[in-house]
């Protein structure tokens, strides 16, 4: 009987510190999420998408642009990366723009410095840009030659050159020819832009819950001298290089991607990683081990395991590089928080923010469930798996279904849906 009151007492401070990392983050969430649901409608991309045919600086510097004013799912951005690859982007480009739309986005900016610091948001960003051209110098070495043209091979073959549904990407962002200010004055502009905060907010709803349990639980249960047993403490340059080792295999297998890991992230450092390895876990959430089987299953095995030794590599150099440049500086936090968040209500900056943003998401809420009304809506379609807003022209994974072409951000959610659903026949658009 003591032993089973002890265990639900554990757990419900775990589920206590979990709920107020979310508290803390509340406003931050909604917005990240609104900026970025307004940077995803107002910044045009069809152009960017046409221009990634070699990876030399001027189509890394775009693949980077578009990656940045895309969606930070780690689901959704590998999905797009294939989708560009699969359309005649080269394969470099295509894995700098999935680096930079899980790692220079506004959202994952903002709730870092709220739970963590402006160390950490900042690092993150040197940090992607760092790891970004490590990708596109060192990590072309690698990530080249019959694997690739292979890998190519087989999407094509995947997708079927004849597919009557295929659309031709070369669409200008839709009808909006006009200037930005005229766009910004439209409502319909305005309601698309709070569809993708709702549509983004659903598709990562699963990551930021197991983020938030994960890191509530890990915070309570694990003592700080099982973490100092895991990251080696007290050794100098070594301890910054094993804990930048060490950080993505904590990723991958934690199975929590997207923004889901900056709470987890919180949890490491104040059990005792080091600086570089709290980023380098951070980075990689695309190799997560759900994102390794996807990727087995668009580039085949040797490439699949080829991008997880490469990837692992260079989030781990950009995360240690960064460390020593912030060391430099003299940026890094000498100090650990004794916890991750105050578990408690109070009338500070947190409640009032908190309840402020949440009267704008209502707001963006009623602009989402009226967009209709505002002519909005007409370009895009809604992924019923997980939620996300996807452009038709545009959509990684379509099918049909009791008559109606329904879209999908990813091959995962597509295959998820024709296996509930009996169907088949999913196809992949991509220019002929």
């Amino acid at each position: 009987m003591l032993a089973t009151a002890t265990v639900l007492v554990d757990v419900g401070r775990s589920l206590r510190e979990a709920f107020f990392m979310f508290w803390v983050t509340l406003w931050p969430l909604i917005l990240g999420f609104g900026l970025s649901g307004a940077v995803q409608t107002f910044v045009p991309r069809d152009t960017l998408r046409r221009k990634l045919g070699d990876h030399g600086p001027p189509a890394v510097g775009r693949a980077t642009v578009y990656g940045m004013v895309s969606s930070s799912c780690s689901y959704a951005a590998s999905a797009m990366a294939k989708s560009l690859f699969v359309r005649g982007a080269d394969y470099i480009a295509a894995m700098v723009f999935m680096f930079a739309s899980t790692n220079l986005v506004i959202e994952l900016g903002i709730v870092l410095v709220v739970l963590m610091g402006w160390q950490f948001a900042v690092s993150e960003f040197v940090g992607g840009f760092i790891m970004i051209g490590l990708l596109a110098t060192l990590g072309a070495l690698w990530l080249r030659g019959r694997l690739v043209v292979e890998a190519r091979t087989r999407l094509e073959n995947q997708t079927g050159s004849d597919d009557e549904h295929a659309h031709a990407s070369n669409t200008e962002d839709g009808p909006d020819g006009t200037n930005l200010h005229a766009q910004l004055r439209s409502p319909a502009k305005w309601a698309d832009s709070a569809t993708y905060t709702m549509a983004d907010l659903t598709m990562l709803r699963r990551d930021l819950f197991l983020g938030y349990l994960v890191a509530g639980f890990l915070a309570v249960l694990v003592p700080t001298s099982a973490w100092q047993a895991l990251f080696v403490t007290g050794h100098g340059f070594w301890t910054s290089l094993e804990n930048a080792i060490v950080g993505p295999f904590i990723a991958i297998i934690s199975f929590v991607c997207s923004i889901g890991n900056v709470p987890l992230a919180a949890t490491l450092w104040h059990g005792g990683i080091s600086f570089g390895g709290v980023i380098a876990f951070l980075f990689a959430d695309l190799i997560t081990f759900p994102l390794l089987m996807i990727y087995r299953k668009y580039y085949g095995t040797r490439l699949m395991l080829r991008m997880l030794v490469v990837f692992w590599a260079l989030m781990s150099t950009a995360a240690l590089l960064t460390e020593l440049l912030f060391h430099a500086a003299g940026a890094v936090p000498t100090t650990r928080p004794a916890t991750v968040v105050s578990t408690g209500f109070s009338w500070d900056y947190t409640t009032y923010l908190n309840i402020v943003f949440l009267v704008l998401f209502a707001g963006l809420y009623w602009m989402y469930r009226n967009r209709r009304r505002f002519g909005a809506g007409g370009r895009y379609a809604r992924d019923p798996v997980c939620g996300m807003q996807v452009e038709t022209t545009h959509a990684p994974a379509t099918l049909e279904h009791d008559g109606e072409r329904v879209y999908f951000c990813s091959d995962h959610c597509a295959g998820r849906f024709a296996a509930r659903s009996d169907v088949g026949n999913v196809s992949t658009p991509h220019d002929h």
